[in-house]
Order: structure tokens, then C-alpha cells, then sequence
């Protein structure tokens, strides 16, 4: 794992997610359900880095929460905490599936954007409420100058903005791996490219586009450039020393990995531009699983024996509001 002290170089303005805020509820449970959760050694780094430089653990604010995943993860850890999403679908799954905080308060899901955080609800969330703003995978498709706004707004002085995202790759422990990875970018670029947004382009980058508060036309003074972290783990697929911290590893069977990529939001978009082809064998992902099995078939792999192992490159940038 390294660490940096750069800012990121500001990127152009994001265009409004619409894939994920028009699912339904049905949709955002299959989401939860192919999607696993953050190793606890994030959430440890996150709050130590939080608490040691004068945080507190009051109230947790996911925000992008989706099915509400992070917030269930991470709400023990706080008195409070409250899960955000512009998608009611996700928020329908989130309130379906759950979950208390350390005092045993239910997390409070709600409907509202990562540039209203809340102002927008009834109670909204108050000027200086909030402890910990978290963002897993989905800053990506934020107004990042709004954004930087209203978390000046509503977090604590001392407060903290944890974000993260990161990217998998097919670990060197899968037979063919070199020849699979490779395989798994042409197919991106070949099939999927047309299919993604500008936010999917910012996310692949892992964050190093992103705008923060001080690379904005207007900077927003109340965040501290000089105590900014960026945290990597796994860069360019190298397992890093914490390399488990993030994700770490998974070993999948082929029916999972067919369920977690009708996640992805360029998969979504080509299924809706392809509905007579989606499930069948050219349907871009059963496409992509029959090249996977070729290559496993070819690395020495019995058939019906069919896995992969994968790690994740990821990013997690620590931004504190002044005191």
C-alpha cells in the first residue's frame, strides 16, 4: 500500500448517473446480492486516520449508499448513521435489508442526491451534523463541485471524507491469467466502450482525475490540502503488503461472475440496447464467460471445475475538514 499527498488533477464535469437510479427494488437486491462487502481493515484504517486527527464517531453519512452495503458494514462503529441514494429503488433495498448502529438506532435510509446531502429531506440533515462522510464507488458520478459544497455544509469541523473505489483484475493465481486479463480489456474496450460514461471513465482511472475541494475553478477553502491522503492497494494488480485491506481476494465459480457483471452499469446499458440478446449465448456477458472457460480449459482446468480468482486495485482518498 502506498500513500500520497497529491491532489488529484481536476477532471470535467460529470453527467447525472442514470442507470442505477432507475432500478427497481428488485434489481437493487440482486445488486446486494452479487456485490460483496469492504474488508474491516478498510473501515479500521478509515476511522483510525478519522479519530487521530480529532474526529469523532457520532454520525456516519453514507452517501451514493445504494443498497446500503458500507452503511450496514460500518454503522456499528458510529452512534448514528444515516445511507443516501438519488436511486428509490436502492433506497426501497436498503430500508428492506436493514441495519443498527452502535446504539442500536436503525440506519436512516433516504432519498437524495450527493449535491443536496439531505437539505432536500424532512428532517434535513443539519449544518455541522455529520462525523464521517463515507462514498464507496460512486463519486464517480457526482457533481464533485456541489458535492465539496454541501460537505462543508454538513460535516463537523474536524470531520472527515472518506471515499473509495477500486478495479479487479484476474490474480496471478488463476491458470492463463496473464492471457485472461488481457482478454478481459479487449473485451471492455471492444464491447463496452460505447456503453460507458463518463463516470465509468473516472472510475477506471481510480480516482487520479477526480476533482477535490483545492483543484476546483472555486476552490472550497474549508477542506485541508496539507493533511490529504491517498491511499493505494494492489497497483497496476501487484498484491501491496495490506493487499487484503481492500477487497482482497475472491475465488469465483462462473455462474457468480456472470451474476456480479450484470451489475456493471456498461452491461446494464448494452443489455437495454440489446433486449432480444440478453441470457442468450450473445449476450455480452455469456460471451465473455465462454471466453473465460477457454481460456481455463486451456490453463489446464477440468470442465465443471471452472473458477477464478480476482483482487482489486483500489484507492481510498482521506480529506479533512478544517477545525
Amino acid at each position: 500500500m502506498t500513500e500520497s499527498q497529491t491532489p488529484a488533477a481536476q477532471a470535467s464535469s460529470v453527467p447525472t448517473e442514470k442507470t442505477f437510479r432507475a432500478y427497481t427494488e428488485e434489481q437493487a437486491i440482486h445488486y446486494a446480492k452479487s456485490r460483496r462487502g469492504y474488508h474491516e481493515g478498510l473501515y479500521k484504517i478509515i476511522a483510525d486516520h478519522h479519530t487521530s486527527t480529532g474526529g469523532e464517531m457520532g454520525t456516519l453519512l453514507d452517501v451514493g449508499c445504494g443498497p446500503g452495503t458500507v452503511a450496514r458494514e460500518f454503522a456499528p462503529q458510529f452512534a448514528r448513521a444515516v445511507g443516501l441514494d438519488a436511486a428509490p429503488g436502492m433506497i426501497a433495498a436498503a430500508r428492506s435489508l436493514g441495519g443498527v448502529s452502535s446504539t442500536s438506532e436503525p440506519i436512516r435510509f433516504d432519498v437524495s442526491t450527493a449535491e443536496e446531502l439531505g437539505s432536500n429531506l424532512s428532517p434535513p440533515i443539519a449544518a455541522e451534523e455529520i462525523d464521517l462522510i463515507s462514498s464507496a464507488a460512486a463519486a464517480h458520478w457526482y457533481d464533485m463541485p456541489a458535492f465539496w459544497a454541501a460537505a462543508a455544509r454538513v460535516l463537523k469541523p474536524g470531520g472527515t471524507v472518506a471515499i473509495w473505489t477500486g478495479n479487479g483484475y484476474i490474480h496471478p493465481s488463476t491458470p492463463n491469467h496473464q492471457r485472461m486479463q488481457a482478454v478481459l480489456e479487449q473485451f471492455q474496450d471492444e464491447h463496452l466502450a460505447s456503453h460507458m460514461a463518463a463516470g465509468n471513465l473516472i472510475g477506471r482511472t481510480n480516482y487520479e482525475t477526480l476533482p477535490l475541494p483545492w483543484t476546483l475553478d472555486k476552490p472550497i477553502p474549508a477542506f485541508d490540502e496539507a493533511t490529504f491522503v491517498r491511499k493505494e492497494f494492489n497497483k497496476n494488480g501487484a498484491d501491496s503488503e495490506n493487499h487484503e485491506l481492500f477487497l482482497g481476494k475472491q475465488t469465483w465459480d462462473l455462474d457468480a461472475v456472470e451474476k456480479y457483471m450484470s451489475t456493471i452499469s456498461p452491461v446494464t446499458r448494452w443489455r437495454e440496447a440489446n433486449p432480444d440478446l440478453v441470457e442468450t449465448e450473445k449476450d455480452v456477458v455469456r460471451r465473455l464467460r465462454r471466453e473465460v472457460e477457454r481460456l481455463l480449459h486451456e490453463g489446464g482446468v477440468e470442465r465443471g471445475e471452472e473458477k477464478i480468482t480476482t483482487g482489486v486495485a483500489g484507492v481510498l482518498l482521506l480529506v479533512k475538514k478544517r477545525d
